[in-house]
């Protein structure tokens, strides 16, 4: 009989720590938080001191009366779930529960709390178990409180005001007004015109460029020279003055150095994994939840990386011992500093996790577990091994050169820089990337010839170019959880919730992996910034997290926080419910009349997006789009004709979009898709007379049906196949991709459950 019972968050936990702890231990799993609160209107109570009514989370409820049966068998229990506020708040609820079924009579219950799971430090937690702490859970029970009276109070303002199914929340509103502001920020920008002057120049038969820094003894600025005219008077100027040659003027030599970036936190791994691996935030954190809570490697299960959640940069004793050991047997012991490097965190509030996210064991190198993990767990753990073991080698050693060239004289200079690498260090094994290309790396490792003072180098032509200054870039996945974290929105655990939640509002979308707001998500920004500003503003959202961080350290009570938030909250909540009319937030008026009625026009949100309508309606129906020209003539189909009447044909727009329609209506109502269906060459396994036609629904979501509908009326959602089912024989299969399985070939028919794995074309570039 196992004389203690352990537990944790997840099954793949729980296996792995029953290896470490052995015979006398039964480890089994929560399934994460056992209980929540009500999902319905006073859930939390702020009458009396915020009450929560809770209820057991129904598919949980099987877990937990597992937990109270083999609890009966046991003498101990330890609670082992996450080393954060959430990890002790589900612990607090478990133990809870389990106080209340009158299950702990006689027990020992022990909090234990590991940042790694290992042996030692599976073993070393449970051999030294704490009380559960109340600063922590308490952190919680405010973070939970804030979020449910936010949201059930704000969402059904939004549900009244622009439409039902909006929700708002404390920290994915602030995000979506950091988008939307980026937006409008894009949308208002006006290019300036400047012009870039540099010099060819060849030396010992090397062609290099030179970047004009000095014009007539005054330095030369981005917009100094900013149309053609100075341009081409530059230029005349310079070739004047050089007359085919510079003379090199000044060689300036420097060494230079630079240093590793930081081990991971949560934060830098979303943001490296997206620029380098073209993970999302939620898909790194759960690869990341994979690697930490153990990994196969041959019979034994590992965890592979420290704890994922956490804002800290710093590394265990041991951890560097053994780090810096592998540096020097790997690398050689001239790639390992004197010291063991430090980092300081930039966050203020880093406190919740012990360490940063970190391989358990450097002695476990990508290259020789490969073959143990997928493909997407080998990616990101060599991304981290790689920063960590990077972190505590020497620092690179450039070499760098910048030579002034003289136009001249003096007055007119050019600029040459090149660089070296003397000794990469830690840049032979990792370098941290970029959120956004930068401009002017041209001589970022550009080798010089050979120049001293005095030196007359052929000038090859000027080359004059004109630019134009470019709008800030739409946020990335990376740039956003970068934004997120230096204003302190939200904290590294939520970033992916943030992100998730206000795509499936559909508050925004993505292009090219860069977030746009969508007409609701600019709606909803809009009434929120404008009747709720307080409770969008960045450094109040930021305060509201470092009072959440005051409670986890037991520096605040939790109650009068929420007092403080709740009462002027919920009075500015219940006055905006009486003062703000649906018009005043959905409707935004133009300076232009209706050309139907001559009634005044607003922009609308429909259901489709905004769009320009007349205030008269239902009076007068005009409609037309936002970015519609209200004077531009009709687009006509050349070469056809309306085949009903003759008519010509043109492009109209309706409440699902474009379409062709006679331009003789309303006496002609002949109308056609823009969009020709595709055909996909497959033929209808049910009519077996038409193929299947690739379509678009109303709500623009792809679908494909027999082309003899409405006679034929069969239809799937996934891509069809011309391949039978080799298990139930359907004429027919379709391809059908999920984050959880891939892509596959499935059988459509319900009563058939046949699939089988395809490794697409993007997979197999990856490989």
């Amino acid at each position: 009989m196992a004389k203690s019972l352990v537990i944790v968050e997840s099954p793949a936990k729980a296996k792995t720590i029953k290896k470490y702890l052995g015979k006398d231990y039964e480890v089994l799993a929560s399934y994460g938080h056992v209980r929540d609160l009500l999902p319905k209107e006073g859930a939390v109570d702020p009458e009396h001191d915020f009450a929560m009514k809770y209820q057991l989370i129904e598919k949980n409820e099987k877990h937990v009366d597992a937990i109270v049966k083999s609890l009966k068998k046991a003498d101990n229990l330890y609670l082992a779930t996450d080393p954060d506020r959430e990890g002790e708040a589900i612990s607090w609820h478990l133990y809870e529960i389990l106080k209340d079924r009158d299950a702990l009579k006689d027990k020992h219950v022990g909090r234990v709390a590991f940042n790694e799971i290992t042996k030692r430090a599976v073993n070393d937690a449970v051999e030294h178990p704490r009380e559960l702490s109340d600063d922590l859970i308490h952190a919680q029970l405010a973070r939970r409180a804030l979020d449910y009276l936010v949201g059930f109070n704000l969402s059904p303002l939004l549900w009244k005001k622009i439409r039902r199914g909006l929700s708002a929340g404390r920290v994915q509103s602030p995000a979506l007004r950091l988008i939307v502001e980026r937006e409008i920020e894009i949308e208002n920008f006006k290019p300036k015109e400047y012009w870039s002057m540099d010099a060819e120049v060849e030396q010992d038969k090397q062609v290099f460029a030179a970047k004009l820094t000095y014009l007539k003894s005054k330095k030369v600025s981005q917009f100094t020279i900013n149309n053609e005219k100075k341009a081409k008077e530059a230029e005349q100027t310079l070739s004047s003055a050089a007359n085919g040659k510079l003379t090199v003027h000044k060689v300036e030599k420097k060494q230079r150095k630079r240093n590793p970036a930081a081990p991971f936190t949560t934060s830098t791994v979303q943001q490296e994994a997206s620029r380098k691996l073209g993970f999302t935030a939620r898909k790194t954190m759960s690869v990341a939840q994979q690697l930490y809570e153990g990994i196969d490697l041959g019979g034994e299960t590992v965890g592979l990386i420290t704890y994922m959640r956490t804002d800290s940069v710093n590394l265990a004793d041991e951890a560097l011992t053994e780090i810096r050991q592998f540096i020097q047997d790997k690398y050689g012991a001239d790639n390992l500093p004197k010291e063991p490097r430090q980092f300081k965190t930039k966050s203020k509030n880093a406190q919740e996790a012990h360490e940063a996210i970190r391989p358990t064991s450097v002695l476990y190198e990508p290259a020789q577990i490969k073959k143990n993990l997928s493909k997407d767990q080998f990616r990101l753990y060599e991304l981290i091994w790689k920063r960590t073991v990077a972190c505590q080698m020497i620092h690179a050693t450039m070499d760098t050169v910048a030579v002034d060239l003289a136009a001249g004289s003096p007055d007119n200079l050019f600029r040459a820089n090149g660089s070296t690498v003397v000794k990469p260090g830690f840049m032979a094994l990792y370098l941290e990337s970029e959120d956004d290309s930068k401009k002017d790396k041209d001589d970022k490792d550009r080798i010089l010839p050979p120049m001293k003072e005095g030196d007359v180098v052929k000038l090859l032509k000027i080359l004059p170019e004109q630019h134009f200054t470019e709008p800030p870039p739409r946020y990335s996945e990376a740039s956003l959880v970068k934004a997120l974290e230096e204003y302190g929105i939200g904290r590294p655990s939520t970033y992916a919730s943030i992100i998730s939640t206000l795509q499936q509002r559909e508050y925004v979308e993505m292009d090219k992996k860069r977030f746009i707001p969508t007409d609701v998500g600019r709606i909803v920004n809009k009434f929120l910034t404008e009747h709720f500003p307080q409770y969008v503003d960045y450094e109040f959202t930021a305060h509201m997290e470092d009072d959440l961080d005051a409670i986890s350290r037991g520096e605040k009570d939790w109650i009068p926080m929420m007092k403080a938030f709740w009462k002027p909250f919920h009075e500015l909540v219940e006055d905006k419910d009486k003062s703000v009319d649906r018009k005043d937030v959905t409707h935004e008026q133009i300076d232009e009349k209706c050309p139907k009625c001559g009634g005044s026009l607003a922009i609308r949100l429909g259901r489709r997006g905004r769009f320009i309508g007349c205030n008269n309606y239902p009076e007068c129906d005009y409609t037309r789009n936002v970015n519609e020209d209200a004077n531009a003539e009709p687009e006509v189909i050349e070469g056809r004709k309306c085949p009903d009447c003759g008519s010509d044909l043109i492009i109209r727009h309706g409440r699902y979009g474009k379409f062709i329609g006679c331009s003789g209506y309303p006496d002609c109502r002949y109308i056609e898709p823009l969009e020709k269906p595709e055909n996909t060459g497959v033929q209808c396994p049910e009519c077996k007379q038409g193929n299947m036609l690739k379509r678009k629904s109303r709500n623009g979501k792809i679908f494909f049906s027999c082309e003899r509908y409405p006679d034929c009326k069969y239809a799937v959602w996934n891509q069809p196949l011309n391949e039978a089912c080799p298990q139930c024989n359907w004429p027919m299969l379709t391809l059908k991709t999920t984050k959880r399985r891939g892509t596959e070939k499935v059988c459509p028919q319900k009563d058939c459950n046949y699939s089988e794995p395809v490794e697409t074309e993007e997979e197999t570039e990856q490989e």
